[in-house]
């Protein structure tokens, strides 16, 4: 199927759940350039700025799993919609904290909406557009995150310098409770999988090798990821000569150019070797993570304003090319009936083990060595990464995208046509 083929349906989904996405990451991210302002309000250390991140991610961690869980027995939909009505009213009261604590506590619950949409929202993608686009359509669902965050830490940056960063949060808060009300919108028809047979356990899931190794990997990605998120901001502030507002804009606008456009990159490069090979798709991840790892590592030791833009957006644009093949790839592994909860489950592995403690280790690195000495390890991490895809490379190559241990699942999604019993007689004839 072309992408110029696409119904009116399609892409009214597509087009909602992207300015979702991008408000999602908007509100997610906004916090990261108005560190240095909240440190010099509350103050605080590193370690504690970290702790604003690691709260938020904690919870979305461990909603993101039931939450994705209900999306696939109700409605896909409403879970969609109560998400972002409460990330953004979460969002809103964040600016009226007026202690450290209290914003810790309105960061902590974003996480309780944010989980509830991103499961939910890959799910109803997936349900919506055929396989052979799966990656591109991801990818175009992911650059709303990828501009969404990259907008967040702009404005976040233009508003900390102007106004200071309470009005940063209630200005990102509205839209959401207008899109929330716009998601209850999208179709019954997509929101809603088949129901009949048993439901798929986490247990199951994990006797696929090949979602195994695509959850370590994961792990050591999302740490790199989020860590650069995290300290980008502050790392150009106070070692790379930007002010606030310079940060904000710079570093955002190599984000949605390095980003959007790795995106897009990836996953047409994805669905392009899908028609190649079973594990085509999957290829396209650690030569991403590898190729990133050096642009970065210039970036951190570059001296000129330029430089570091230029080192720091190619790094993005390699580290992004995951982002479409990763959700495409689990959703390959797995029947559609267990999609949500396939990618719920691999958000609380990721978030809760992984970004959770990204902003702490990063952060009591930098208090003791400097941040730039800190943010080697999400480099060795990137590396960790690609070699622990290699290995979910390998499991398709053995095991196929259907692995028997979800053979049920896959017999209930797509039954074996009858074979119809044909009658036949056979004539004696008499001697």
């Amino acid at each position: 199927m072309k992408i110029s083929n696409f119904s009116r349906t399609q892409w009214r989904v597509l087009l909602i759940l992207m300015l979702v996405n991008f408000v999602n990451y908007v509100d997610r991210q906004i916090i990261f350039s108005l560190f240095p302002a909240i440190r010099r309000d509350f103050p605080l250390s590193f370690v504690q700025l970290g702790y604003l991140a690691t709260a938020f991610t904690v919870v979305l961690s461990l909603a993101s799993f039931p939450l994705g869980m209900l999306a696939d027995r109700i409605s896909r939909r409403a879970v969609i919609s109560a998400g972002v009505l409460f990330w953004s009213s979460a969002t809103f009261f964040s600016g009226l904290a007026g202690s450290f604590r209290s914003l810790l506590a309105a960061r902590a619950l974003v996480g309780v909406g944010e989980a509830a949409y991103t499961p939910a929202g890959a799910a109803v993608i997936s349900a919506t557009f055929p396989r052979e686009v799966r990656a591109r359509v991801q990818g175009a669902f992911d650059t709303g995150m990828f501009i969404g965050g990259a907008t967040g830490i702009a404005l976040g940056g233009v508003m900390a310098q102007s106004f200071g960063w309470r009005p940063a949060f209630f200005l990102v808060g509205v839209p959401g409770l207008i899109l929330g009300l716009t998601a209850l919108t999208l179709p019954k028809s997509v929101t809603l999988p088949p129901s009949h047979g048993k439901k798929m356990s986490i247990g199951e899931l994990l006797r696929v090798p090949a979602f195994v190794a695509l959850l370590v990997s994961g792990w050591f990605g999302s740490f790199a990821g989020y860590a650069y998120i995290v300290w980008g901001p502050d790392l150009v502030q106070e070692y790379k000569g930007f002010s606030a507002r310079e940060a904000g804009l710079a570093l955002g606008s190599v984000i949605v150019v390095g980003g959007a456009v790795g995106i897009a990159t990836g996953a047409y490069l994805s669905d392009h070797m899908a028609r190649i090979r079973p594990w085509g798709r999957a290829v396209i991840i650690p030569i991403g993570f590898v190729l990133g790892a050096p642009a970065i590592f210039y970036a951190l030791h570059s001296t000129g304003k330029v430089h570091f833009l230029l080192a720091f957006g190619l790094g993005a644009f390699f580290l992004s090319w995951y982002h479409g093949p990763l959700t495409a790839t689990i959703h390959d592994l797995v029947p559609s009936r267990g999609h949500a909860t396939a990618l719920g489950f691999y958000y609380l592995f990721v978030n809760l083990l992984s970004m959770a403690i990204a902003p702490i280790v990063i952060g009591r690195v930098a208090d003791r060595y400097g941040l730039i000495t800190a943010l080697h390890i999400p480099i060795l991490a990137q590396l960790i990464g690609a070699a622990s895809f290699v290995v979910v490379i390998q499991c398709i190559r053995r095991h196929g995208l259907h692995h028997p241990s979800l053979a049920r699942h896959w017999e209930q999604e797509h039954p074996r046509p009858l074979v119809p019993v044909v009658e036949m007689t056979v004539e004696v004839s008499g001697a």
